[in-house]
């Protein structure tokens, strides 16, 4: 009576993947990586990665027995049983053995696509020394798609677009459509504008091979001949699988509610391994005695793991469980030590501003460039471009590997980072990050097509199979990364608690409200936070280039993996008053909470707490000077909550009698919701609380710039 969403009708799948799975390990691949949805994804755990079926079974028993379930995570929810992924050893007919990797997937049924492009790209990179090397033959990604899935979410067109791009390609991802002509209940004609469910691959000039699920030798035929033209052309190739669904779409529905013909037909129409069986007999291969005897000694050993689990959970039950074996480790990390000499600095800084004789650099560009040789000087004047270069010059020199895409990432949305510079007669590139003398470990650094959900699922998936590298990615504006959201809400952010899974992925969203409008004001902080609970996630909002420099070394060495969000700035990225000296990179540290400087401490009795952009608003009004009753402190971690230095800025102010949450965000948007209760709760009770910003609102900020200025003033 569970769900469980069986292979029947496309029983080929599993022979199949065994066949890709040989095929790849014969070109030299180390690993396989599949991504699915749940149609036949436990046939796919035990035949084709090898999971015990007691574990298997342990799933189903789980739904009213806790104790059988071997997949939450410690200190997780857990997730359905057709969601986990794993991996394993497939071993091979010359006694090798190949790793294959299903990865998680939620019932978003196609977002898992680009993971595994991502993944597969991650297994195929060595990351050894300043350049980053690929062997596409050394991982193989293969995707299975539903026949109505494939043409009707547009991910699948996204991860399509990827497939020759430089910064992702992966040398041919195998896609495999399993086609049940039925989409839950919902004929093809309402779920499609096109003949076939694979139409949509002839727009990226993907081969598409038709095969019939009930036909072994032309399955097995039909994957010899997509997998050579992988090898032979580095190039996507599709396999459409048309079979039937035996079942409804779960076992514990009745598709005759809806498809009462075909259900008749299917009820009627013999498997496939009966059909191969009759064949194999008929060739003399086989008796039919043996195939009975096959079968029945199948079946007898799973009714025997069955009953041998069912009597192990009795067991269990009588043995006192123990408590909180379900605990996260919320433990902080070691301390990271993010400082850099001031010596090794100006090195960096030299090495990054060195361009080859005959390069001729923008001239408008070059004087830009010039200015970073003056502000590691005694004036100052390290922005926040930077303090990023320095951050990732110095990280790549200890060996840490950086991966960086984005929205025009190279050059940067705002003109501040030119990361990669062109010459200005010839258009030829140089990138100085690139080409670091010293460099123990490369930079990748891509402009990504102009998508969010794939270009971020792939930085994931190649986060996961890269620990050891710092991943990031970067939207044009923070507001675009809604765009993304299923890979945000059902990947980075509940992964841990799901699977087991988290990584060090690091997304860089410019926000802030400078009168451009609803679609580039707001990254979104409110919902961020709204999905930070049991250490999940860090969230941070900076105000110098120093706090980034620190943040971003911060979380390459941090012990505990963890994505990492930060709203990025846009008006203080040439803010004067927003820039730093060599010292606050040399011989500081993070902060997750910032005082205002020159303050008189004494005479504070209003603390104005608040996070980025909005503190310079403050402090630069002319409301601010001489007023010395109110001092202005930043938030700049906000998940995880900073309790203990919020607490001890608080009480370096005597006299204080109120505190007071400052946003430019609507009242139902940014961090009030999240920092309010928290302050209310771990404030003293003699000081009132309160709130000043705009009043809640439907749009995120004002799309003309004088409403925005006026609205900015009050």
């Amino acid at each position: 009576g569970q769900k469980q969403f069986s292979v029947e009708g496309l029983d080929m799948t599993v022979p199949m993947l065994d066949e890709v799975i040989q095929l790849s390990a014969h070109h030299g691949a180390k690993e396989v990586v599949i991504g699915m949805a749940h149609r036949g994804r436990l046939n796919v755990l035990a035949h084709n990665l090898g999971r015990p079926y007691d574990t298997i079974f342990a799933e189903f028993e789980g739904a009213s027995t806790l104790e059988a379930v071997t997949t939450i995570p410690q200190g997780g929810t857990g997730d359905v049983k057709y969601h986990h992924g794993a991996q394993g050893s497939y071993q091979l007919p010359d006694g090798d053995a190949v790793m294959v990797r299903l990865e998680s997937n939620p019932s978003h049924l196609e977002f898992v696509d680009p993971v595994v492009l991502g993944a597969a790209r991650a297994a195929q990179t060595t990351r050894n020394g300043p350049h980053a090397q690929q062997d596409t033959n050394a991982a193989v990604p293969v995707l299975l798609h539903g026949d109505a899935a494939f043409p009707g979410q547009g991910v699948v067109a996204e991860t399509l677009n990827l497939q020759a791009l430089d910064g992702y390609k992966v040398g041919g991802t195998v896609h495999l459509i399993q086609n049940n002509q039925v989409g839950f209940t919902t004929d093809p004609e309402d779920d499609r504008s096109t003949q076939w469910a694979s139409d949509m691959a002839k727009g990226f000039d993907v081969p598409i091979i038709h095969v019939n699920a009930d036909e072994v030798e032309a399955c097995i035929s039909a994957v010899r001949l997509a997998f050579a033209f992988r090898q032979e052309f580095g190039h996507d190739v599709l396999i459409d699988l048309i079979g039937y669904r035996r079942y409804g779409h779960n076992e514990a529905d009745e598709p005759a509610y809806t498809q009462p013909e075909m259900a008749s037909r299917i009820k009627s129409h013999p498997r496939v391994r009966d059909l191969f069986a009759k064949r194999l007999v008929e060739r003399s291969v086989v008796t039919q005695r043996e195939v009975d005897d096959i079968e029945q000694a199948i079946w007898a050993e799973l009714t025997k793991q069955h009953q041998q689990l069912k009597e192990r959970i009795a067991a269990a039950h009588e043995v006192e469980q123990q408590t909180g074996q379900y605990q996260l480790d919320r433990t902080p990390s070691p301390v990271v030590k993010t400082a850099v000499s001031a010596h090794r600095l100006e090195a960096l800084n030299g090495d990054l501003l060195r361009i080859p004789d005959g390069f001729s650099v923008n001239a408008k560009l070059a004087k830009q460039l010039e200015r970073r040789r003056d502000a590691l000087g005694a004036d100052g004047g390290i922005d926040w471009a930077h303090a990023e270069a320095l951050a990732f010059a110095s990280l790549l020199t200890e060996g840490t590997p950086i991966r960086f895409s984005g929205q025009d990432t190279q050059r940067g949305t705002f003109s501040q980072r030119h990361m990669v510079l062109h010459d200005a007669r010839t258009g030829r590139e140089f990138c100085p990050m690139q080409n670091l003398p010293g460099a123990l470990a490369p930079m990748e650094l891509h402009n990504s097509p102009l998508s969010e959900v794939a270009c971020l699922g792939f930085e994931y998936g190649y986060s996961q199979e890269a620990p050891d590298a710092l991943v990031l990615w970067e939207a044009q504006f923070g507001d675009f990364a809604n765009g993304a959201q299923v890979i945000i809400d059902q990947f980075i952010i509940s992964g841990l608690a799901k699977w087991g899974q988290t990584t060090r992925l690091t997304l860089l969203l410019p926000h802030g409200y400078e009168g451009a409008g609803p679609e580039h004001s707001s990254a979104r902080l409110e919902r961020f936070l709204q999905l930070a609970a049991e250490g999940n996630v860090r969230v941070a909002n900076l105000t110098t280039p120093a706090q980034y420099f620190h943040l971003l070394r911060r979380q390459a060495r941090i012990a505990k993996q963890r994505p990492l969000v930060i709203m990025t700035p846009k008006s203080l990225l040439r803010l004067p008053q927003a820039t730093n000296r060599i010292q606050h990179l040399a011989e500081s540290q993070f902060y997750p909470v910032l005082g205002e400087p020159r303050v008189d401490v004494d005479k504070v009795t209003r603390l104005v707490l608040c996070t980025g952009k909005i503190y310079y608003d403050l402090v630069g009004h002319g409301q601010r000077e001489g007023n010395d009753g109110v001092a202005v402190g930043r938030v700049e971690l906000l998940y995880p909550f900073p309790e203990g230095p919020i607490l001890e800025l608080v009480n370096t102010y005597p006299n204080l009698k109120e505190v007071v949450w400052v946003q430019e965000e609507p009242r139902n948007m940014g961090a009030r919701a999240h920092m309010s209760p928290r302050l209310m709760q771990i404030l003293p009770q003699e000081l009132s609380f309160g709130y000043i910003g705009r009043p809640e609102r439907a749009s995120p900020g004002e799309g003309y710039p004088a409403a925005h200025v006026q609205e900015q003033n009050r």
